[in-house]
């Protein structure tokens, strides 16, 4: 995997455009499939096509061929999609037409297609219902990406597209070595909450998790909620928090430990002390009833200051930038400390990549599906892109001459004061999807006091034995 210290600090104010130092393993955000568990180490399916001769169409691409894309419609919605790639793809291949779908259940659209073998030709793999990816790719159902990186850059043929990204968005969309996914964007995780309140009432922010706590008490006295997360779509944002938190403890090596099925690496010091911290968290300070909302819901009333802290990626401004009011101005708070010892310091924070993309190899046109991951990675795309949603993308420089919303630009000064301190991503939600989703259901039963936190441990760790003991599951490791 790559370590931060691959990439100097110099280099990537150049590759986003922005002062601010990406790395760590990523994410991606993928759910089960309904072709189940895989019997064999996810193996790259052939190649669409050789990176050929003609830096104009590398792979092939029949300019008669149509092409059908399918992207989730979450906080970036779609129209990055519709108005910038599928643009420039029809503006390439004059006359070609491209079927376009819009969902937010991408699992349920497609997992009955790829069953029947009527695949679409590029898949925004992302949200709640995302597929399993390892297993799709042991099936042959993903393209090998090799090609694409290997490919002439759009805006540079002297350049391959992989001398015009972040290096570690590449090594993140590894299985088992083989370049499976392109994750796309560059995202921050942390607590979010309204800046223009914390000036309104002079507050500042809590680094300790008793300064945490009494906050707290003054935004109750106040009939503040001091947290929440949604219970129904975007409970996974629970989970990624008690992770995040837990490395913060007790360094990165607590998240690596439970992506390697490290034995008893659910019950280790540092995530039960996250766990046990959040569970006192949200029983005191948040309110069950948020248990029942989905993450739009919550957003909403988190715009309208019934809670102070949210935690999710940096999508969240993009995403509710036409419900929020003049007075609401998003800001990204890092995790507070939760023992004196803590191996991480408090602006440790995360950042990584994830909106999983994916060509497929068995759609009408495997050659118009790279190409259309090319333009995506071009200069022009991915500005389009940011441009578009307000978030940053893996491509050197793509944030150049965009006007940033405070949001962002707040994630890029924490990150900035974090420096090397960064919590790395938990790589088994992709790997160990059915582990992942597990986790999280727990999660929620925990948080709705049905359950304590030493058998919400023993229970998630018992998943993992089962994972680890099941050989038709394929395993993989990482190092940092």
């Amino acid at each position: 995997m790559s370590h931060p210290g691959e990439i100097t600090r110099r280099q990537l104010l150049r590759r986003i455009g922005l002062t601010a130092f990406v790395a760590g393993p990523g994410v991606g955000l993928l759910s089960a499939c309904a072709t189940g568990g895989t019997t064999a180490a996810p193996s790259a399916s052939a190649p669409a096509s050789s990176a050929g001769t003609d830096p104009k169409n590398p792979f092939g691409v029949d300019a008669k061929k149509g092409l059908e894309v399918v992207i989730f419609t979450g906080g970036f919605k779609d129209d990055y999609a519709k108005l910038v790639h599928e643009a420039m793809y029809t503006k390439s291949f004059a006359g070609v037409s491209i079927k376009h779908t819009g969902t937010q259940n991408v699992g349920t659209m497609l997992r009955p297609r790829f069953l029947a073998g009527d695949a679409p030709d590029v898949v925004n793999n992302s949200g709640p219902e995302a597929m399993d990816v390892a297993a799709l790719a042991a099936e042959g159902h993903v393209a090998d990406l090799g090609p694409l990186w290997d490919a002439p850059a759009l805006d540079d043929p002297g350049k391959k597209v992989r001398d015009t990204v972040t290096p570690a968005a590449i090594e993140e969309g590894k299985l088992n070595g083989k370049d499976m996914t392109l994750n796309y964007v560059v995202s921050h995780r942390g607590l979010w909450y309204n800046s223009k309140l914390f000036e309104k009432e002079g507050w500042t922010l809590p680094q300790t998790l008793d300064e945490f706590k009494a906050l707290g008490d003054k935004a109750k006295a106040k009939g503040i909620h001091l947290f929440a997360y949604p219970g129904q779509k975007g409970p996974y944002y629970m989970l990624w928090n008690m992770l995040y938190q837990a490395a913060k403890i007790g360094g990165n090596q607590a998240i690596i430990d439970i992506d390697n099925l490290v034995d008893n690496a659910w019950k280790s010091e540092a995530f039960k002390a996250s766990v046990t911290a959040w569970h006192e968290i949200f029983t005191k300070y948040s309110d069950k009833s948020y248990l029942g909302l989905d993450h739009t819901q919550t957003q909403i009333k988190h715009l309208q200051d019934k809670f102070l802290f949210y935690p999710t990626g940096s999508w969240l401004e993009g995403e509710m930038a036409k419900d929020k009011p003049d007075t609401f101005e998003y800001a990204l708070a890092p995790f507070p400390t939760v023992t004196a010892n803590d191996t991480m310091p408090y602006g440790a924070i995360q950042v990584g990549t994830g909106e999983v993309f994916f060509a497929t190899a068995k759609g009408k046109n495997p050659q118009g599906a790279l190409e259309y991951l090319r333009i995506m990675l071009s200069k022009e795309g991915a500005k389009g892109f940011v441009e578009q949603t307000k978030s940053l993308t893996i491509v050197n420089g793509s944030a150049e001459g965009v006007d940033l919303p405070p949001g962002l630009a707040s994630a890029n000064k924490v990150q900035t004061a974090a420096g090397q301190s960064l919590i790395t991503s938990a790589r088994f939600e992709g790997w160990y999807k059915e582990l992942f989703d597990y986790a999280w259901a727990q999660q929620n039963i925990l948080m709705g006091g049905r359950m304590t936190v030493d058998e919400f441990l023993d229970k998630v760790q018992k998943k993992a034995d089962d994972i680890k003991a099941d050989s038709s599951i394929a395993k993989q490791t990482r190092n940092a």
